[in-house]
């Protein structure tokens, strides 16, 4: 097994790594996933469903350690959140997998090992945000990233946590190409809503709800100075938001409900705060490489399929075959595969996808006409349309997976 794990570590490093004792040296100091960043007392963020701030706005924690073998010790506390690695979409088949109690490296190239070959991990998360929540979504993203795991789940469960350490762990989220599922028996508060603003996609079937930020260690003893307190995390959210495609105005209001009451967000209200669907921020980056790679009529075909699968495959709560079945049929309505890039299509070309999908059959590109003016493709008689079982009847209660697209 020693000899194994070796083999293994030399197969993982990447270029560079021969600055093995800089990079040990340089490691940062073990974390757990408790509540011990900033100025916070241990163990004082007990109310998971507060969005705590913790003092002075955190520094991203260095990062080079990443590249190497060299992870510092870091264990995750049960009092705080749990973790567990699964390879498998279905988890009423499957489960969640196993459970992932230390975040150093080898024990996270025993967990993730099995989905390297299958292309797929989803890590489910159930607690509060804190500093060894993001210390896992970065050492789970950064291997992912070496075993060339292209669909990352990030399945959450939390009431909230600290903001900071939020906004942290989303911005590892968002390097790292990670779909976010909010299933129906799960809850997304308060600062989990920031993670949740971080995916590429975002899929949502349970809870999604905010509220009024929260200083733990306040030292305000006037609405003056407690503003004052309030108005740099404000700013620092508003950037981040701004940064993930969602809008700011999420960051009114949690800065306007009371901080014991709690406002549940609305399928329209996740739509029109960008926290629904596609990340519309990561959506203008795909446009414009894919605007360079396959020109324009491609990007504009793409688009109306955005569209049609987000209206006709992609309802909360819907299982995953399905929806599977709706994209797959989409496809050929809108002239994918195409001719110039046929070996990217709006559902094989995201590495994000919920899917190693099956080849399509060709299509015979002679009967396919240019788009019109709405974006729609228009076709001959070999237009495709959405077969009947692509899309389950109303009031279908299979819900074996969110849609992570």
């Amino acid at each position: 097994m020693a000899i194994w794990r070796y083999v293994l570590a030399l197969c993982l490093v990447l270029p560079g790594c021969g600055q093995e004792a800089a990079d040990n040296a340089a490691a940062p100091a073990s974390v757990t996933l408790g509540e011990e960043s900033g100025d916070r007392a241990p163990g004082s963020a007990t109310r998971g469903e507060d969005a705590f701030i913790a003092g002075p706005i955190a520094s991203p924690a260095p990062t080079n350690y990443l590249s190497s073998v060299y992870w510092p010790s870091a264990r995750l506390e049960p009092a705080s959140g749990t973790a567990r690695i699964s390879c498998s979409y279905d988890y009423e088949r499957d489960g969640d997998g196993r459970t992932l109690n230390s975040l150093e490296f080898f024990a996270v190239v025993d967990a993730m090992n099995a989905c390297r070959d299958i292309g797929v991990v989803r890590l489910r998360y159930k607690g509060k945000i804190g500093t060894g929540f993001t210390a896992l979504v970065e050492r789970v993203g950064a291997m992912a990233e070496r075993m060339e795991i292209g669909t990352r789940i990030l399945d959450i469960d939390s009431a909230g946590g600290h903001v900071e350490e939020a906004i942290l762990a989303g911005d590892a989220i968002a390097e790292s190409h990670w779909a976010i599922w909010v299933r129906e028996d799960a809850l997304c508060h308060s600062a989990c809503v920031l993670v949740l603003a971080a995916g590429d996609t975002r899929s949502i079937s349970g809870k999604v709800g905010i509220h009024r930020l929260m200083r733990d260690r306040s030292n305000a003893t006037s609405r003056a100075e407690l503003n004052a307190e309030l108005k740099q995390i404000s700013q620092h959210m508003r950037d981040y938001l701004e940064r993930n495609g969602v809008a700011i105005a999420i960051a009114d209001q949690m800065m306007t409900i009371p901080n014991r009451q709690l406002r549940l967000l609305s399928e329209d209200d996740l739509k029109q705060y960008g926290l629904y669907g596609t990340n519309a921020a990561q959506d203008d980056l795909d446009r414009i490489r894919l605007n360079r790679q396959c020109g324009e009529d491609f990007v504009r075909r793409r688009d109306s399929f955005r569209r049609a699968f987000d209206r006709e495959c992609m309802e909360p709560g819907e299982a995953f075959e399905d929806m599977n079945k709706c994209g797959l049929a989409l496809q050929s309505r809108f002239g994918f595969p195409d001719r110039t890039c046929p070996n990217v299509s709006p559902m094989s070309d995201q590495r994000r996808s919920p899917a190693r999908l099956p080849a399509l059959p060709p299509i015979d590109f002679d009967n396919v006409v240019a788009t019109g003016s709405s974006g729609d493709a228009i076709a001959g008689d070999a237009k495709a349309t959405v077969a009947p079982e692509a899309k389950p009847a109303a009031g279908a209660t299979d819900r074996k997976a969110p849609a992570g697209r």
